[in-house]
Order: structure tokens, then sequence, then C-alpha cells
């Protein structure tokens, strides 16, 4: 599954709000230097969707505030609607 997030980095609390199927706002604490905040989002996303991190890969979006990422998700967890298929 791919989503699309939005990253407000170097926040004072760290959460995630989703905004619909595929979008979401995520806010963490680290700054955006070396790689630190992307892998913030990923360990947050991780806990949210309740995989391990490597099981979430950012696609697009090194350096950008909007970023697209790839979850691998079980369906069991999240079924998808009749007709459609993973992967």
């Amino acid at each position: 599954m791919r989503i699309s997030v939005k990253v407000k980095a170097n926040t004072s609390q760290e959460r995630i709000e989703k905004i619909d199927d595929t979008n979401f706002l995520v806010w963490i604490r680290e700054k955006p230097v070396e790689g630190r905040a992307n892998e913030a989002v990923i360990k947050a996303l991780a806990e949210y969707f309740s995989v391990a991190k490597s099981d979430i890969a950012l696609i697009k979006g090194q350096t950008a505030k909007i970023k697209i990422f790839e979850v691998k998700i079980s369906p069991h967890l999240f079924p998808l609607p009749k007709g459609e298929r993973v992967g």
C-alpha cells in the first residue's frame, strides 16, 4: 500500500493524523538532518500500522516535506475491497 505523508519535523510531540486512506500527517521530534527525520517517520509509521520497520520503504521525497512510502501490511489487518489485489 502506498501512502503520502506530510512530515512536520522538530516538533515538541510525536503523533500521526490520518487524513484519508492514503494521506497522513506525521509530527516527529527529530530534526531533518542526515536522514534522522526519515528514520523517525519510518519508526512512527511502523508502530501505527503494527509492522516491522523493514516493511516500510521511502519511495519518493528523501529531502521533501511530502513523502511517498510503501507499507507492506497484512491483508487481514486492512482488508481490500472486493476486486482489488495486493501487489
